[in-house]
């Protein structure tokens, strides 16, 4: 990771594509016929949001494991029904529309060829390679991402946000605490507990039966965080209701490693990269061949265009 300085911009790269799949038709084709509106579409989120907010480093965060077995060996729940394939070894093949995947690859070498940093390490989520450059990071830091899970990383003190798309990426929610507070009662800080309380059904989260989003944001108003709720089950004397009470005590065992599996990781092993925005492509030549094989045209010219100035 060298030369942070300035704006730096995160891309939660699976969830732009897959929003870009589902967006731009699939009447978007290379000359074979091929779907690419995953990849064109991509291509003109990275463009809007360079032209818009100028970042002075930019990284495309990639999942290497979308669902790590360290995550899994805590809540076995854990992404499960997004599961297609099992792999003895290796990760586990996600659940992926059938014209997306093919997709991917295209990306990654475009990305590459363009010169933007794309960053994925073996055992950890994109969301675990975000963390850890935010908490890296010595000046602002704007993640873009589709995922709420992100929201756990706002910090107004050291100018961290969220950039959560409405529409595509013309249209983004600023998510900074105060966003935070008047949607959920909870600052970046407290965001983390409020998910693995609430749980999260489209991440296998099971959460605490009976705490909805807005009794989590009770708990956490009234007791601090998730170390004080448990404090309060063990004092009886506390404003917990005895139903209450019982959940949580009865929720103890997921309570204890839902932590973990919940907040983003801010230690991964980070390779060496420049996050340098590109002026011109790194490698002109295999871009050249990318953008004839798979009709790139506009929205490549109009990103390389918004990079070279």
């Amino acid at each position: 990771m060298r030369g942070v300085t300035g704006r730096l911009m995160l891309l939660d790269t699976a969830s732009l594509y897959f929003r870009a799949y589902f967006g731009v038709p699939d009447s978007v084709r290379a000359p074979d016929g091929t779907p690419v509106n995953a990849v064109r579409g991509l291509l003109d989120f990275i463009d809007r949001l360079v032209r818009d907010h100028r970042p002075h480093q930019l990284v495309a965060c990639m999942d290497a494991d979308w669902r790590p077995q360290w995550r899994v060996e805590l809540i076995p729940s854990y992404k499960a029904h997004r599961v297609a394939e099992e792999h003895a070894v290796g990760p586990d093949e996600e659940e992926v529309p059938d014209t997306l995947s093919p997709q991917v690859p295209v990306i990654e070498a475009v990305l590459d060829a363009v010169g933007i940093a794309r960053v994925g390490v073996a055992g950890y989520e994109a969301d675990d390679v975000i963390g850890t450059f935010t908490a890296r990071a010595t000046g602002p830091v704007d993640i873009v991402t589709g995922d709420r899970d992100l929201y756990q990383l706002v910090d107004d003190a050291r100018g961290v946000r969220v950039l959560y798309p409405l529409k595509g990426v013309g249209t983004l929610q600023h998510t900074d605490e105060a966003v935070l507070r008047e949607k959920y009662g909870v600052g970046g800080s407290g965001y983390a507990d409020l998910a693995l309380l609430r749980g999260d059904p489209s991440d296998g989260l099971p959460g605490v039966p009976g705490v909805g989003e807005k009794t989590a944001a009770k708990l956490l108003a009234e007791f601090g965080d998730l170390a004080g709720i448990l404090a309060a089950v063990e004092d009886r004397r506390s404003k917990l209701t005895p139903t209450q009470r019982r959940r949580l005590d009865e929720a103890r065992p997921y309570l204890a490693v839902a932590p973990k599996v919940v907040r983003v990781a801010d230690d991964v092993p980070l390779p060496d990269v420049s996050l340098a925005l590109p002026r011109t492509p790194r490698d002109p030549a295999a871009l050249q061949a990318l953008a004839a094989r798979w009709g790139l045209g506009g929205s490549l010219e109009r990103l390389l265009t918004t990079l070279a100035t």
